[in-house]
């Protein structure tokens, strides 16, 4: 699906952050007038335009708080928070970029000034994780304490907390849900504030959420079911082989290897260099690639950030680490794995995952018929969460 942009990353993160208009998270019109101003392919360019954006939807927010405009600011700033997020996505080829921070703050603080507007059902809060505490936010489905099925939610390659909220808390908590999202090592806030980067041994990250989570009173610790999006897929997998407190895992994309996934996205002559110890004939093509490749520039200054590697190699070995290789045999909760045949980054992963479970597992292909083809079902979020939610619904709510 193209929207706007001919350029496949552009396209995508238009497409991805338009779904959240469903609920609630941006404005069409807005976005479309914004994507206008932005040259294909042009990373300064779309930094730009979406700062210029979340800075104009941000000060109508303010404006319409000092004048008592409670329901108008609350939407004002959970848009401009979506465009903040926008604005920094492409400028981690230069870690010491300040804008980065400055942008995820100006989003993070949007978000949470649209929070405290929504009352005691958004929750922010903070999970002890090795010393630190990860942030996130608990949505509850009305003020009571009552004991509820829960969803354990997180994020992937590039998330942060705050758009979690769109890909499945909100359909989450109008089914009866309670929804505990998170950003983890590599992710948000921890990334960029504390310079935790990724590790592969996600249950490490994913079991503390689990102890933060049954402490409540208001979690039912007998009907968890865990969510991993985006590469959040390999994440949730792996964790969900060694933490068996859950009742049910969902996994879009599903994601098996993410180091050959990574390899799928290079040429041949790329990893040839690299199996044969040339680390630097390797990274001088893959180079060359990034500079006509929207799409492998951002994957790798991307990976080069938030696993905060060295070298285009380092980073390459590190994603080996995260396969299900040997490991997705341990998992015995029901699995619900998704697939979108459009998928720009793990094409025949979700596959992979599936043929190798051997706890009680669906499959769901979603195509472009329905225009849900785009990697984690982007811009078809109903449908998405109709299918997640309804199977959910047949594991922790059975009929008796």
């Amino acid at each position: 699906m193209k929207v706007a942009f001919k350029d496949d990353s552009f396209a995508f993160e238009l497409v991805r952050n338009l779904g959240f208009a469903y609920y609630g998270g941006a404005d069409i019109g807005e976005m479309m007038a914004t994507a206008g101003e932005i040259t294909e392919g042009d990373f300064e360019s779309w930094f730009t335009a979406w700062d210029k954006r979340a800075k104009k939807t941000l000060a109508r927010a303010d404006a319409d708080i000092a004048k008592g405009h409670t329901v108008s600011a609350r939407e004002s700033y959970l848009r401009a928070s979506t465009y903040f997020r926008m604005s920094e996505f492409y400028l981690h080829g230069n870690p010491s970029d300040p804008r980065i921070l400055e942008s995820a703050r100006a989003s993070q603080q949007s978000y949470s000034k649209a929070a405290s507007l929504m009352g005691a059902t958004w929750e922010p809060v903070e999970v002890p994780y090795e010393g630190t505490t990860l942030p996130g936010y608990f949505y509850k489905v009305d003020e009571s304490e009552t004991p509820r099925p829960t969803i354990i939610f997180h994020g992937g390659y590039d998330s942060s907390v705050e758009e979690l909220y769109y890909f499945g808390a909100a359909a989450a908590v109008r089914r009866g849900y309670n929804c505990l999202t998170f950003d983890g090592p590599g992710q948000g806030m921890p990334m960029r504030e504390q310079g935790l980067p990724f590790r592969y041994d996600w249950e490490k990250v994913v079991t503390p959420a689990v102890d933060f989570a049954v402490a409540r009173k208001d979690v039912d610790g007998e009907r968890l079911a865990l969510i991993g999006m985006s590469l959040g897929g390999y994440l949730a997998a792996r964790a969900a082989a060694f933490e068996h407190r859950f009742k049910a895992a969902v996994f879009f994309d599903g994601v098996f290897d993410y180091g050959g996934a990574m390899k799928n996205l290079l040429p041949a002559a790329a990893t040839q260099a690299y199996a044969s110890g040339d680390n630097a004939g390797g990274d001088k093509i893959v180079q060359n690639v990034m500079n006509e490749v929207t799409n492998v520039r951002w994957a790798i200054t991307q990976g080069l950030w938030s696993f905060k590697s060295p070298s285009i190699a380092d980073f390459l070995e590190q994603t080996k680490k995260m396969s299900m290789e040997g490991v997705a045999g341990q998992i015995q909760c029901p699995c619900l794995v998704l697939e979108a045949d459009g998928d720009l980054f793990f094409k025949g992963q979700p596959r992979q995952i599936y043929d190798a479970l051997r706890s009680p597992k669906d499959f769901y292909a979603f195509t472009a018929e329905d225009g849900a083809e785009n990697h984690c079902q982007s811009g078809a979020l109903g449908f998405k969460d109709e299918v997640v939610f309804n199977w959910i619904d047949t594991v922790l709510k059975p009929t008796s």
